[in-house]
């Protein structure tokens, strides 16, 4: 029985994958905040629920340790993130920092601890999972897009990095999904007294409503599980028809078509 440790476990993606995985027959550290929001995890046989901020080093090392004191870990998931939108300009620093402690300084915590573990078992793998807003950007999303191109650069340099040690490294990379990030996971910073940027914020607040571009977080957690269990060097999973065609536009475009296209989308050419 192999062991896969997850953070970001009370909702969406990361509370769909450690179901996947404890239904597969793995040991599963399914990491959170805050614990009393384990739900049904806490009730599943080889689940064990540990309390994790990765905002907090310390939380990180001592869930780490505590699950490698129950069974070596095979496959780290790095999940937890949230989404940061507005102008720049409105942004206050304290949701800039918060959000880069959570999406990019977090992650890194956690690998961090969990790669002298792998390393001295010359084996394992790591999936960062990233989103379709990793290689292409939208409107008001600069934070949130600038933490995951940053995911995208750090695991694409760790994968050199990494091979010398055994451990493998992956890019899962969501489109839209139907979870919690839409509601409670999600930052938005909106000055109405600076008029300028008003146009766009209508176009992406009108954009945000259609819902049936959404899948459910059993997607990305089946491409996580597939990431996880395939034994293949593939290094980007995209997840849901939308990542998988906007990942392919993206390739195929020159900049200009592609920002032209990304302000039809939003309707930034009527604006």
């Amino acid at each position: 029985m192999k062991a896969v440790f997850l953070t970001g476990c009370s909702s969406g993606i990361g509370h769909a994958t450690a179901l996947l995985f404890q239904k597969n027959g793995w040991t599963v550290f399914a990491t959170m905040r805050n614990p009393n929001a384990a739900k049904d995890l806490a009730t599943l046989e080889n689940v064990h629920v540990l309390a994790l901020d990765v905002t907090d080093p310390n939380t990180v090392r001592q869930a780490i340790t505590a699950a490698e004191a129950i069974q070596p870990i095979d496959v780290l998931v790095n999940n937890a993130g949230y989404g940061a939108y507005g102008p720049l300009e409105s942004t206050p620093t304290e949701s800039i920092e918060r959000l880069f402690k959570t999406n990019l300084l977090g992650l890194i915590d956690v690998t961090r601890a969990v790669l002298p573990h792998l390393r001295k078992r010359g084996t394992g793998t790591i999936i960062n999972v990233s989103s379709l807003g990793g290689r292409t950007a939208w409107p008001l999303g600069s934070l949130y897009h600038a933490s995951k191109f940053a995911i995208e650069g750090l695991s694409e340099a760790l994968l050199f990095e990494l091979e010398a040690a055994g451990i493998n490294i992956k890019v899962v990379q969501p489109g839209r999904v139907a979870t919690d990030f839409n509601g409670r996971s999600v930052d938005i910073n909106v000055d109405p007294a600076i008029t300028e940027y008003q146009p766009v914020i209508q176009a992406l607040m009108a954009s945000a409503t259609q819902d049936h571009y959404r899948t459910e977080p059993q997607v990305p957690a089946e491409v996580i599980f597939t990431a996880a269990t395939d034994g293949t060097k593939q290094f980007r999973y995209p997840s849901g028809n939308d990542a998988v065609e906007g990942l392919q536009r993206r390739r195929e475009l020159s900049d200009e078509a592609h920002f032209a296209e990304i302000r039809s989308t939003f309707g930034l050419d009527r604006a």
